[in-house]
């Protein structure tokens, strides 16, 4: 993986559990559940990492079979 797309999915990686964390200390400490637009957030994060990785794999993939 080149070191650009390893520090843009630390960077996502970082954020997500950051997100993930505080909803975790909502429900916790408060009893909240979180709002339906920050789960899609989340949601979306995670699938903007996923196509980042997976981007990369199939580049991986490509240069393998060569």
């Amino acid at each position: 993986m080149s070191q650009t797309k390893r520090e843009q999915v630390n960077s996502h990686l970082r954020y997500l559990r950051q997100e993930l964390r505080e909803m975790h200390l909502c429900i916790k400490e408060d009893n909240l559940s979180p709002e339906p637009g920050e789960i899609r957030g989340i949601m979306a994060q995670f699938e903007a990492l996923l196509e980042l990785v997976d981007g990369n794999t199939k580049i991986q993939s490509n240069s393998e079979a060569a």
